[in-house]
């Protein structure tokens, strides 16, 4: 691995030139009169005119614009730096409404009067994303679908009719480009260091900001429409985001910033910084300046395992960042194996935590996908959960751990550290679709489980009502699932099935929780493994959806029969009902028990026998074509139970013919 303090600098020549020296060539005296009117409204052709253009084919020339606009950051700097924070607000306060940010923007000048180049480049970041986020919005007054990247956002026709393509192309030299200096991605990928990062240009976006504001509300006033603001990500269940315990690492947490190689040298500020952050309860601030540094921090792994150690720093606009999508990939972009995986896993921790933790908190779908969501505005960073922080900031330090200079053991052992690297060798996947299909499958079990509580009619009553023989069916059925379950027991723990009742005593919600909490590697599943993984989880939600109904129907019913409101059809169809109940609660269970033994013989069946697995994919959906059918019948309106018993017995019969052939593909499995 580099040594971390060998490492001056992560940005490329042509990309450290633009960024920390092309501004600068111009020596000139620039006048903010030229650029600010009388009553504080920027004048947008005194900025634009900035903006160069190649004779060839009128695209933007970066480099002119970058050496013409320098002077015009330098004035702007120094005139925010002339006024107190009470003159800003009054003058600028009111045109960043439109950001829905007010605050942020008015941090950022509060930044720029202090000297710490962490504060100004964090300051530049929280800029950059709110805008991103703001400008977003303002493309829906025209378009249908926000651009997801910033650089397309930029380029849209929908913001230059609104703003200019003139001034668009004044905001694309500073961001969003990656020809121009791309503030947003050199920061927020990790490439730039404090220091490289020049002041005047976060008082310049800042700038142009209050610019833009003044620009939109003329269109609004104009055209008379409204601006509304999408509404920021809320995280529901942070309870399945905690993964390490509290704070209390801290304490050594700045020491283990000087001991680790995992860290440059030239970040560190950046480090000291977060945990401070996380200190002062600044949760967002914290996160945003520790994601970049775990980025670049992998990276330097990732070059240095890979051996491609030109690609720690940035590349050029007509090539690709290293960024965490490729680091986390399976392969390189040349198809062989990437190594980073294999050296982030621990032999002593028993999985591979650290590519499973950045796939739940970065890139899983269902997962918090906190870099994206920050980078981009879609959370509050007024309200960013302590939650998630502490996560992140577990995490890091246990990349610090693992990393350190010091003596591993030694620094396992302490007092502090081990309870969070207990933690870290006992994480799985949370966000992974197999994981979301095991959450999915114990809550539907929590709901079967409610089938008992639900009120019934009294034994002797329900002698009264017609239709008994219908019990001699459901006894048929349950006698086809014990002869299922006796079939599968041979793949279950030992001693969880008794001869007198199978059914309660293998389907139960003990066995699935067991069962669930059986260890599968989600990293890089194969396609075919997802394909099943999707149809499984499909088949739960639906049997989820069956059970919510049953209870909400039951209720209902007996409700009525109480009252004596059932007309004499009703009075059939609801005993009906209660016979369903009785087979189709060990039915459900039994569909939920052999999900869970796909999930432990799916990925070896998926490779050694892909005939077979063909043949199986329509087995599975032929059995969610079950459970879609059973939703249709046991919806309030429809309550067809005899279709109900006679689409089960068809089914079950099915299940008993594969599961015969499923006995022999789960023996290859294993």
């Amino acid at each position: 691995m580099a040594l971390p303090d060998s490492i001056t600098t992560c940005l490329s020549q042509p990309v450290h030139y633009a960024i920390c020296k092309l501004g600068f060539e111009k020596k000139d005296t620039y006048d903010i009169d030229n650029i600010l009117s009388g009553n504080g409204e920027v004048c947008w052709p005194a900025v634009t005119e900035h903006v160069c253009y190649l004779e060839s084919d009128q695209s933007v020339d970066y480099i002119k614009s970058i050496r013409s606009l320098g002077p015009v950051c330098e004035s702007v700097n120094s005139y925010f730096k002339s006024l107190t924070k009470e003159q800003f607000v009054i003058q600028y306060a009111s045109w960043f409404h439109w950001t829905n940010c007010t605050e942020v923007f008015l941090e950022v000048f509060d930044v720029l009067q202090s000297t710490q180049a962490t504060e100004v480049a964090l300051g530049l970041m929280k800029l950059t994303s709110c805008l991103d986020r703001a400008l977003g919005d303002v493309y829906l007054l025209k378009g249908n679908d926000c651009p997801f990247l910033l650089r397309d956002l930029l380029a849209s026709e929908q913001l230059a009719d609104i703003f200019g393509q003139a001034v668009m192309n004044v905001l694309r030299v500073f961001i969003g480009s990656p020809h121009g200096l791309n503030l947003r991605n050199v920061l927020w990928h990790g490439f730039a260091s404090p220091q490289e990062i020049p002041a005047k240009y976060c008082a310049m976006l800042l700038f142009l900001t209050a610019g833009l504001g003044q620009l939109l509300q003329t269109y609004l006033l104009q055209t008379k429409d409204v601006l509304v603001h999408r509404p920021y990500v809320i995280f529901i269940s942070s309870e399945e985001l905690d993964a390490f315990p509290g704070n209390e690492i801290l304490s050594i947490a700045e020491e283990l910033v000087k001991l680790s190689s995992f860290v440059l040298k030239i970040m560190s500020p950046f480090w000291i910084t977060a945990l401070t952050a996380f200190k002062q309860s600044r949760y967002a601030d914290s996160v945003i300046l520790l994601l970049p540094q775990l980025e670049a921090g992998l990276r330097l792994l990732f070059t240095t395992t890979n051996k491609c150690p030109n690609r720690l720093l940035t590349a050029e606009s007509s090539a690709l960042y290293t960024t965490f999508d490729e680091m986390l990939a399976k392969h390189l972009d040349n198809e062989e194996v990437n190594q980073l995986p294999v050296v982030l896993e621990e032999p002593a921790m028993e999985s591979i935590f650290e590519s499973d933790f950045l796939w739940d908190f970065l890139n899983h779908q269902e997962g918090p996908r906190i870099r994206d969501r920050l980078s981009h505005g879609e959370i509050n960073l007024e309200t960013f959960p302590r939650e998630i922080a502490n996560q992140i900031v577990g995490f890091a330090i246990t990349i610090l751990c693992r990393f350190s200079n010091e003596d591993m053991f030694s620094l396992n052992e302490h007092m502090v550290i081990k309870p969070l690297m207990n933690c870290a060798s006992c994480y799985q996947s949370r966000f992974h679709p197999i994981s979301r299909l095991k959450k999915q499958v114990l809550e539907c079990m929590k709901s079967i489980h409610l089938w008992p509580e639900l009120a019934t009619v009294p034994e002797e009553q329900e002698q009264k009502i017609k239709g008994l023989e219908g019990n001699a069916e459901a006894n048929t059925l349950i006698l086809m699932i014990s002869e299922i379950i006796s079939q599968l027991q041979h793949y279950m723990p030992q001693n969880c099935c008794s001869s007198d009742d199978p059914i309660n005593s293998v389907l139960t919600e003990r066995l699935l929780v067991g069962l669930c909490d059986t260890r599968i590697c989600t990293l890089y599943s194969p396609r075919a493994v997802l394909e099943v993984v999707v149809i499984l989880r499909k088949i739960s939600a639906q049997c989820h959806q069956v059970s919510r109904q049953v209870i909400a129907g039951a209720g209902l019913r007996h409700t009525q029969w109480l009252n004596k409101t059932l007309r004499s059809r009703q009075r059939h169809n609801y005993q009906r009902m209660l016979i369903s109940i009785k087979f189709l609660s060990p039915v459900l269970r039994l569909i939920l028990l052999l999900i869970n033994l796909e999930l432990v013989s799916v990925h070896s069946v998926c490779k050694k026998n892909p005939f077979d697995y063909q043949q199986y994919l329509k087995f599975l959906k032929s059995v969610l074509q079950y459970t879609e059918n059973l939703v249709t019948y046991t919806s309030p309106d429809k309550n067809k139970w005899d279709e109900t018993m006679e689409l089960t017995k068809k089914t079950l019969i099915k299940i008993k013919k594969i599961s015969d052939r499923k006995l022999m593909l789960m023996h290859l499995a294993t």
